[in-house]
């Protein structure tokens, strides 16, 4: 099971990437950009992701993945349970979520991309 903790290692590590605390909830952003957010009690890690591949993830492992609220629908996002995450796959939904809210120059620059 993937913690808050380490998300937590690996968002602070990308470049621009800062954390907040808003509401009592834990997000982690680039400018004003959130790419991870979690629930307040951490069971639950949304993400962004993008919205025409959304439906396709959660009908695919429903046991993962869900949508999120109807109020955030119009975001590019998804959720995912903790519970359910393991490290590679947290890995790289974090990564992909940040790449969506930097420039491209600083996440190849960053991940070793020409």
């Amino acid at each position: 099971m993937v913690t808050v903790e380490d998300v937590r290692g690996l968002a602070l590590t990308l470049p621009r990437a800062y954390e907040a605390l808003v509401r009592d909830r834990i997000k982690f952003r680039v400018g004003s950009l959130v790419f991870v957010s979690f629930s307040r009690d951490e069971t639950l890690m949304g993400f962004g992701f993008p919205r025409e591949e959304r439906e396709h993830l959660v009908s695919s492992r429903p046991e993962e993945f869900q949508l999120p609220p109807a109020g955030d629908m119009r975001y590019q996002w998804v959720v995912a349970k903790m519970a359910a995450l393991g490290r590679d796959e947290m890995r790289e939904l974090v990564i992909d979520a940040w790449r969506m809210c930097v420039p491209q120059g600083v996440a190849r620059e960053f991940l070793g991309e020409v």
